[in-house]
């Protein structure tokens, strides 16, 4: 990492990006440090010391892209989108596909059909229901328990 503070400041941005734009594209909810591909680079022979590792990924979660899974700080979870972000897609979702005065599972927001190409689609269950419960402390969706975690529903 750059030893300029502005130029590191600037750098520590692109890494945010760069892991955030991997994972979405990859559909994949949680890093794993010693096994995550973005810090080598095989091609010019170049790694990531663990402790350049660290700084970006402590800076990931200070900026509130993820959140350390366990305590050895070894497992990210990374959040796609902030929960206030998801939250207003999740209700421009619905309002553009018709889905005011409806009822959707969480399966069916995640993983279902008339969600393809959102910006939660294959997003972490954890996320989205913080996601709604921001909405509904807003009073604009209400939420059901189902049997299961998936069968929870949400009513626009």
């Amino acid at each position: 990492l750059q030893p300029v503070s502005a130029t590191r400041q600037k750098q520590l941005a692109l890494w945010r990006d760069l892991i955030l734009k991997y994972h979405t594209t990859q559909k994949q909810n949680t890093l794993v440090l010693h096994e995550c591909k973005l810090w080598k680079n095989e091609e010019i022979g170049r790694e990531l010391v663990r402790e350049n590792i660290r700084v970006i990924c402590d800076d990931f979660v200070e900026n509130g892209n993820g959140e350390w899974e366990d305590e050895g700080k070894t497992r990210l979870r990374i959040l796609w989108k902030k929960p206030e972000e998801l939250a207003g897609d999740l209700l421009a979702w619905a309002t553009r596909s018709g889905f005011i005065g409806q009822v959707c599972t969480l399966y069916e927001l995640s993983s279902g059909e008339d969600s393809e190409g959102a910006s939660f689609q294959g997003a972490d269950e954890e996320l989205i229901r913080r996601a709604l419960a921001i909405l509904e402390d807003r009073g604009q969706v209400a939420i059901f328990k189902g049997d299961t975690s998936e069968e929870d529903g949400v009513k626009f």
